[in-house]
């Protein structure tokens, strides 16, 4: 029983790779693809740095504060309960919050 078991797992693996390599393309890039990436981006950088400064990092900066002070609150009843403050993920959502918060200043000199 076992091992017929065996053997019909061996033959859906089998098939299942069958079925991966017949349908699998191999894709190759013609031309010089580094040329291609670098003018499509210097065409469009100015409207990407426009919505990642006012719509991602805004989004992402509001989540990490929310994020923030929930934990601060928890952070807060739990020592109220065990006498303990736990510092760990206040700090480390605070220095997150901090590098998105600044992040516009710097990140497109980088990039």
């Amino acid at each position: 029983m076992k091992k017929k078991k065996v053997l019909s797992i061996l033959l859906c693996a089998l098939i299942f790779v069958l079925i991966t390599v017949c349908f699998s393309v191999t894709a190759f890039a013609a031309g010089d693809v580094a040329s291609a990436i670098e003018s499509t981006w210097k065409a469009a950088q100015s409207q990407i740095k426009t919505v990642v400064n006012n719509v991602v990092f805004p989004v992402v900066d509001m989540i990490l504060a929310i994020l923030f002070f929930v934990k601060v609150g928890t952070s807060y009843f739990e020592y109220r309960k065990h006498g303990q403050f736990e510092f760990a993920a206040p700090a480390i959502l605070f220095a997150c919050l901090i590098f998105t918060l600044t992040a516009p200043l710097y990140i497109w000199s980088i990039l």
